[in-house]
């Protein structure tokens, strides 16, 4: 009998997960104008390995605070049944590894540029903006 409700939790659960990743693009896609007319080139290599070691930093945080989200929401539709129980921990585990270690990575590149005086990731982000008309 548990079995047979265990199903339609899980098939919830997908759904709404699919239905959040379905609804953010389309929610990004209704603002209009935010690409500019020119895209001027980067030249300088050491802007490209900046923004990719901050771009690699955020994706993998907000990806481990994501799964750790998805355990939440996996313990608490697992209503009891231990195997489900088990398989949220492991992946909240799994996700709080990964922030520890998201941490540890920009603690250490901190530190690099401290003892070292460069800037490897504190020379800023440009976030690019649009001030033409609609």
């Amino acid at each position: 009998m548990t079995h047979m409700l265990s199903v339609p939790k899980r098939i919830m659960g997908t759904a709404l997960l699919e239905a959040t990743a379905l609804a953010v693009p389309a929610a990004a896609a209704a603002q209009t104008n935010l690409v500019p007319e020119t895209i001027r080139p980067i030249n300088d290599i050491v802007q490209v390995v900046r923004g990719a070691i901050q771009f690699i930093l955020v994706v993998a945080f907000v990806l481990a605070f994501i799964f750790l989200i998805i355990g939440g929401i996996r313990w608490i539709v697992a209503g009891g049944d231990e195997k489900g129980v088990a398989g949220a921990r492991g992946m909240i585990t799994a996700a709080l590894i990964g922030l520890v270690i998201v941490l540890v990575a920009y603690a250490i590149i901190r530190l690099v540029e401290i003892f070292f005086g460069v800037d490897i990731i504190t020379g800023g982000v440009n976030i690019p903006t649009y001030n033409g008309t609609p």
